[in-house]
């Protein structure tokens, strides 16, 4: 008679738990189930097997995801430095200011990639692709601009935004520059437009460091037309961007304000000929020199009606993906 009242009070059980499992909605009937079989005793040990199979069972809801996006293997350094030296050998050859080829790819060869590729005619982006790789296989150091000059001259050329230094009959470098934009500017309440004037000029005062003016801070400054000069930036686009002044790079500042005298003969060509604002600079005694700046920066927008159809250059280089140089309101 206790055995079979026992029965009766699990089977009992069994039903409430039953009842569970429905109203739950049938999602934990499994679970439901098993806790009847342990109440009854009749739910056989579970193995260690099972364990691993329902394990199993849970992990592999979701498939595993393998990469697909893994970076390129990059050169080694090795393999890498030596190509930037002969390209870094190759530009100083042609006459661009690169400094001492030492294989490392920084701003200074950036820009003198960039200078070589507006001499040429090529998209001045800066990175070696195809197209300049066989321009300078095929290039020759360019000639005088202004035949019979003075042996020592400065020749700036507006159209393709470079500048030639001559000393001796020679050419000594050339550098990228950024001219004038041609856009309109207020100062104090007066306004004008932000030309670099042509025609022919000799270099004035001169002053070392830095030197703040009303547009902005001009760093080793070489005045040769009012307050045009060529000076120094952190910001040397390779487009027209400042606001009539000569923007060098910050590396060449120094020594081409050292090896420029006053009295050089300064030509700025391919530009029109206008008014000069007035020399307004004051100097800055004890200023730190801003690093040159390689971030990437797209030049302005422009409509164009043409239907010429120009090509850029691909973006896979062999020796590194410099930067272009941003745009500042410097002048």
């Amino acid at each position: 008679m206790r055995l079979r009242g026992l029965q009766k009070v699990a089977g009992a059980l069994a039903l409430t738990l039953a009842a569970c499992s429905s109203a739950d909605g049938g999602g934990n009937s499994a679970k439901s189930q098993a806790a009847s079989a342990t109440t009854l005793g009749t739910l056989p040990p579970v193995t260690s097997e099972s364990t691993t199979s329902t394990s199993s069972t849970t992990t592999t809801t979701e498939p595993a995801t393998s990469s697909t996006t893994a970076a390129p293997a990059q050169p080694s350094v090795a393999a890498t430095l030596p190509k930037v030296r002969a390209l870094q050998e190759r530009l100083a050859e042609l006459g661009y200011d690169v400094g001492t080829p030492d294989g490392r790819w920084g701003a200074r060869t950036t820009y003198s990639l960039m200078a070589f590729q507006k001499v040429e005619g090529l998209t001045a982006d800066g990175a070696d692709g195809p197209q300049t790789q066989a321009a300078l296989a095929a290039a020759t150091k360019p000639g005088p601009m202004v035949p019979g000059g003075a042996a020592t001259r400065i020749e700036i050329d507006v159209a393709r935004q470079v500048m030639f230094h001559w000393v001796n009959g020679s050419l000594a470098r050339i550098l990228t520059v950024s001219t004038g934009n041609n856009e309109r500017y207020c100062v104090d309440g007066e306004c004008s437009v932000a030309v670099t004037p042509g025609g022919t000029f000799r270099i004035g005062r001169k002053a070392a460091g830095l030197e703040v003016a009303p547009l902005g801070e001009l760093w080793w400054p070489m005045y040769f037309n009012g307050g045009i000069a060529i000076h120094g930036s952190p910001s040397v686009p390779a487009y027209p961007a400042s606001h009539g002044c000569i923007r060098i790079p910050m590396y060449a500042a120094p020594t081409f304000y050292d090896e420029v005298s006053a009295g050089t003969r300064v030509h700025v060509l391919n530009s029109p000929e206008a008014e000069a604002p007035p020399d307004e600079g004051k100097a800055v005694p004890n200023a730190v020199v801003p690093p040159d700046t390689t971030t990437t920066t797209s030049p302005p927008q422009t409509t164009t009606t043409t239907t010429v159809e120009v090509v850029p250059e691909t973006a896979t280089t062999t020796t590194g993906l410099p930067a272009t140089i941003p745009a500042t309101t410097g002048p």
